[in-house]
């Protein structure tokens, strides 16, 4: 009813689609609709939801106080890749046929994503591909991820790249570079945007260095993941003074596996994932983080937290050039090593610790929202200057 009424009062003016399905993007598109929001005099934004993560991407929302204007509520249990891709299509094509947005944005590598592009090119609506260029070298890792992003950059007519890398894969890829912008990462403004707000005093009682831990991709599950949380316990259990914090993602896949490795140890907590602004919290308590998440690659060294990367490859190789990030794949003898020389040497740590990011500024929005608006034939603020 919100979306059909916002419609009719705002007959004439142009219609900014977001759409979202999972937590990443609820929270990397969240800075981008209030951005648009506060252009309401010139544009309308509707933000749409396909649900591929129905409970915590609303969690992840109300952050920033904002909730889907429409929901298409698509996930049921065990759901395949083909399913999900099929209802959340159709699901689009209807939305997109009956808001008919004057342009369709959708944020990184996600299934929901890559249909909202096809949503949009069978309708001949122009699409925006926040967080564009990202690229490994093989198409199946990570797996559907890096299939759905270079799918979405062949339909994309606005590439907003976070980063000159991603930028010089579009032009490899034969892009127009007229039709590329360079903006920094829009997940750098929300997690600035929270940093700023949040309160949460994660183990204030205690001294322990805390090591988070959080492992959810697909290409690790099974035996990648055993590894993981066997060198995860080692850690703890080399060193005394650290309590390793494990925020498991809900899919029963995860769970199964890391649970009866790391359950029953004194200083090992098992937490379901926090909301978004307590995650930023212990992301900033914490002394370093394991994780196979791409959206942590980019965050936490906003704080000067090291990461290693569970994974053999990364779609973010410029944390890993600029020192803020460490590649290492999933053997455990690897993690084990890594994580126990960045723990016992501080001029190691403190080289990882201190590296600068290169992911943003905050103001990544700001420059999406301008050139979507420059697109649509709209003068706006011009966008923020950048020092790369």
């Amino acid at each position: 009813m919100r979306a059909n009424y916002a419609n009719l009062l705002g007959v004439l003016k142009p219609l900014v689609l977001c759409v979202i399905g999972t937590r990443p993007e609820a929270i990397k598109v969240a800075p981008v609709v209030t951005e648009f929001r506060k252009f309401e005099d010139q544009v309308r934004c509707l933000l749409v939801s396909t649900g591929q993560h129905r409970e915590i991407l609303l969690d992840a929302l109300s952050a920033f106080g904002l909730a889907p204007d429409i929901d298409l509520g698509i996930m049921t249990q065990g759901q395949s890749l083909a399913q999900v891709t099929s209802r959340a299509l159709e699901g689009l094509d209807k939305v997109f046929s009956d808001q008919k947005p004057n342009i369709v944005l959708a944020q990184g590598d996600t299934t929901t994503t890559f249909v909202s592009s096809l949503a949009a090119f069978y309708q001949q609506i122009p699409f925006g591909h926040i967080e564009a260029g990202l690229r490994t070298t093989r198409i199946d890792n990570p797996f559907p991820e890096e299939f759905n992003r270079r799918a979405t950059g062949l339909i994309t007519k606005l590439h907003f790249a976070p980063t000159f890398w991603s930028r010089d894969n579009l032009v490899k890829e034969s892009k127009d570079p007229n039709s590329i912008y360079v903006t920094g990462n829009t997940g750098i403004d929300a997690v600035l945007h929270i940093a700023a707000q949040e309160q949460t005093k994660w183990y204030s009682e205690t001294s322990e260095d805390i090591v988070l831990l959080t492992s959810h991709r697909r290409e690790n599950w099974g035996e990648p993941q055993r590894h993981i949380a066997k060198a995860a316990l080692r850690l703890v259990e080399k060193f005394p003074n650290i309590r390793l914090v494990v925020a498991l993602h809900p899919n029963p896949k995860v769970r199964e596996v890391l649970t009866p490795i790391l359950e029953n140890h004194p200083r090992i907590d098992l937490i379901d994932p926090p909301e978004y602004k307590s995650f930023v919290g212990l992301m900033k308590r914490s002394k370093l983080i394991l994780s196979d998440s791409g959206g942590v690659q980019e965050e936490a060294p906003s704080f000067g937290i090291p990461v290693l990367v569970l994974r053999d490859t990364t779609e973010r190789p410029e944390g890993v050039t600029a020192g803020t990030a460490k590649l290492v794949g999933t053997d455990e003898e690897t993690i084990f090593a890594e994580g126990s020389a960045l723990l016992s040497d501080e001029m190691n740590y403190q080289a990882m610790a201190k590296a600068v990011s290169p992911y943003g500024d905050g103001g990544a929005s700001a420059r999406v929202r301008y050139h979507v608006l420059h697109e649509l034939g709209i003068m706006s603020n011009e966008e923020p200057e950048w020092t790369y």
